[in-house]
This record gives C-alpha cells, structure tokens and sequence, in this order.
C-alpha cells in the first residue's frame, strides 16, 4: 500500500514511516518542517510544505494516485505552549485539518486515520478510561484534538470520507535503530526530560505537581513504546474497511495504550533501575493545562486491530537512554 503520511518528518510520524517499509508499504511524507528535522525524511519520498495548501495537496495525488490512505499526524503539540499561543494552535490543528480532509474528500482519498490524544479524558477514578468515557479535555491542545475527532465525525457521516480516530497515551522511546527519536532540544516530555538530567545537560528532573489524587501524589500515565504506536499504524491502514465493517460505523475511536498506569514517581523509579544509578530530583506545581492523567483500557484496539503491545517500559526507557547517546550524530546536537 502507499500511504500519505502528514508530519511524516516529526517523532511518531518518522518512526510510524519506518513500521510501514518494515512491513512492506511505501510512506509518502508532507511535512512543514515547522518542527520535524528533514534528516528523519531520509530518503523517502518528500513534500514539504503546508497541509493546508489544496494545489500541493492535488499535485501529490496526481503524482501518486496509487495513495490508499492518509496518517494525519502534523500538528502542534506542546501543551504549555498551547496555553501561551492558542490562536496557533487552533489555526494549524484545527483549521488547517479542515482543509486537508475537505480537498483529501475533493480528490477521492477517503481513508483517514488521525492522530489524536489521551488528554482529553476527564480525570476518572481508578484512572482506567475507555473511548466512551467522559471527555474533559484541559488544554487548548486537547480541544484541538477533541474537535478534529467532532469533525471527522460529523464529515463521515455526511460524505464518503472515513476516518480511524487513534487516541494516543504516552509514546516514548526511539525507533528501533536508533535512526529517530525525541528531536527537540529540550523535551517538554517527562522521559526526554529524565534523559537530560541523566546525562547531566540539566541540574535535576522536576516532578510537575505532587499533590495530585494518585497512590504517590504524581501524574499517572500510560507510557507506551513509540515502535508498539508505530505498529499499530501499520495494522489500522492494512484493517481500515475491516475495521469500519467491524462497528458497522463511518468512523471509529481506538485507544492506543499498554494497559497500565505509571506515575511520574514509578517512571523515575524505573527509569533509575534502567539507567543504573540516581538521577538529581526537584518538585514544582503542575504546568498550565497538565492533567491528571489516565490509562487505557486497550480491549477494543485488540479486538478491531489484532494489536497489543509488545515492548516493556524498560525497553522503552533504555531506547530512550540509547538515542540519547545517538542524537549528536544524527541531529547535530545533544
């Protein structure tokens, strides 16, 4: 299969490319490069530009009318910088999505499987959340999200276009040979963030609110192998109209998570077991817009899907830990 991957340069995006070659598709990649490091394209094939631009957008499916699905992964992310810059974030997550699923529907490429995120359920007790659980999204990030799922919603039910909707916890790690990874000089997310103060390029990992409604006062988290993510791309493009045969529906929601909760306290505990010795620690209040957390319950992805993971929160960390080592070589920097 071919398959149009949007953020195809960023850190799920590249290494979700490499799952798909690995099982034998061809990714075509549209990225900005607003945030993805060319150097993740490799030598795939390459657009760069803007989501939003309809003739780019008609020129890539001219030139590959062979394209079985899109993977809409571009997006911004950060969630403190969506509390500080919301107009950016709603214009290129939302807006601008809006107009690639319009000309993507226009061109007749009606497989869509969107990239969309566990922080928008409402904090719940025991902290297990299914896709039908109450949704309260903390975050103008999170409301991007939650309202790109409304749209994909309402425009499967209204037109010809499909869309997989894949609900991500929290990706971490390296892609397996250490090719890709985190590509932010300074990580906004927990693991990137364990990896500096390890390797000493910060004084000490801060643990982001310790008054929290868990068994040890920290966030809890699902924190899930980016190549288990990536491989779950891999089965929802080869499944898609199985998939929607299966709910009998236009559109599907599907967690994607290990089925475990880990909070920031036991991720640092484990990270510290992996790394071999004790990493400076210092406690802070919550960021703006940070969440409490939750974990998945990942029946319905086993079941749709075929998919599970596979690789252990070790394994993730001493990925992470390996690329780390790498990134110089590959980015340029530490």
């Amino acid at each position: 299969m071919k398959v149009l991957v949007t953020g195809g340069a960023g850190y799920i995006g590249s290494i979700t490319c490499k799952a798909l070659e690995a099982a034998g598709h061809t990714p075509v990649v549209l990225d900005s490069l607003l945030e993805g490091p060319r150097v993740f394209v490799r030598d795939r094939i390459f657009y760069e530009g803007d989501i939003a631009d309809r003739a780019l957008l008609r020129r890539i499916v001219e030139e590959h009318p062979d394209l079985d699905a899109t993977i809409h992964m571009a997006a911004r992310i950060v969630v403190p910088e969506s509390v500080e810059k919301p107009y950016e974030y709603y214009r290129d997550n939302v807006a601008k999505s809006l107009e690639l699923f319009d000309e993507l529907s226009a061109l007749g490429k009606n497989r869509v499987l969107f990239s969309s995120s566990a922080s928008l359920y409402a904090t719940k007790e025991g902290f297990e959340v299914t896709e039908d659980d109450a949704l309260d999204p903390p975050s103008p990030y999170a409301r991007t999200k939650r309202m790109m799922e409304q749209v994909l919603q309402d425009v499967s039910a209204a037109t010809e276009l499909r869309a997989i909707i894949l609900r991500y916890f929290n990706p971490i790690g390296s892609d397996p040979d250490l090719e890709s990874g985190i590509y932010a000089k300074e990580p906004s997310h927990v693991l990137g963030q364990l990896v500096m103060a390890a390797r000493g390029q910060k004084d000490s990992f801060t643990i982001t609110g310790t008054d929290l409604p868990t068994r040890d006062g920290t966030g809890i988290r699902d924190y899930i192998h980016v190549w288990d993510i990536a491989r779950a791309h891999v089965r929802a493009v080869e499944e898609f109209d199985a998939v929607l045969e299966k709910v009998q529906a236009p559109s599907v929601i599907i967690n994607l998570g290990t089925g475990d909760g880990v909070t920031v306290r036991e991720l640092v505990g484990a990270f510290q077991e992996v790394f071999g010795r004790e990493v400076p620690i210092s406690e802070a209040p919550p960021r703006p817009g940070d969440a409490v957390g939750a974990y998945a319950n990942a029946d319905r992805a086993a079941e749709l899907l075929g998919w599970r993971t596979e690789l252990s929160l070790q394994e993730a960390i001493a990925s992470a830990l390996a690329w780390g080592e790498r990134r110089q070589e590959i980015l340029g920097y530490e």
